[in-house]
């Protein structure tokens, strides 16, 4: 059995005003570099055997945190990014709705083999991606079986993991949070993922002068 740690990245200026990222790379901002020194601390006495991170600068600023405290392989995978939402990509969610009602819709309503127009950036359905997420979540499981493993990715892969774990089908509504910098503890064992705890969040408490 391999003990999963998956992470959000820390919060983005972006994420503040919920303006939609995807694969656009875009870095941490102040309060998420405070998560993520939160974070570090929070898991400075975790056995990780090696931490995975997206490839995407939100996620590589979190893991790094984290990383720079555990003598361990660092790795970054593109299969852990965020969604690609084409068109949608850098624009608010009130921007969208106004410039693309119908693919906003669908979006909303979980369409789950929708896509919306591509543009300068692939887009991928919702069930693309989370074959993408969960496909890649599994294989640095079984690469690491039986260790302990960091993964640090982006909301929407998170999604999915929780989706996995828990047998919520992809159609329905989420009911659940993912917070920037939070800890989400899975098992993986026999090809399949387990959820043990959810949406950790009590590192994000310490102050700046709580963290040596």
């Amino acid at each position: 059995m391999t003990t999963l740690l998956l992470i959000r990245h820390g919060e983005t200026a972006w994420n503040a005003v919920r303006r939609l990222q995807g694969h656009l790379d875009i870095e941490l901002n102040d309060a998420g570099r405070r998560q993520a020194a939160a974070l570090a601390h929070a898991l400075a006495e975790a056995p990780l055997d090696a931490i995975v991170s997206s490839d995407l600068q939100r996620a590589m600023q979190t893991a790094g945190a984290v990383a720079r405290l555990h003598d361990v392989p660092l790795h970054t995978d593109p299969a852990l990014r965020e969604r690609g939402y084409g068109v949608f990509e850098g624009l608010l969610y009130s921007e969208i709705e106004a410039r693309y009602p119908d693919d906003f819709h669908a979006w909303q309503q979980r369409h789950v083999d929708a896509v919306m127009p591509h543009g300068e950036r692939h887009a991928e359905s919702f069930r693309e991606f989370y074959a993408r997420s969960v496909g890649a979540i599994g294989q640095w499981a079984e690469h690491y079986a039986g260790r302990t493993l960091a993964l640090v990715a982006h909301g929407g892969v998170l999604e999915c993991a929780y989706r996995a774990a828990t047998g919520m089908t992809l159609e329905s509504p989420r009911d659940f949070q993912v917070r920037n910098a939070s800890i989400n503890r899975f098992t993986y064992a026999n090809g399949k993922l387990a959820l043990t705890q959810w949406g950790d969040v009590e590192h994000l408490a310490l102050s700046l002068d709580d963290i040596v």
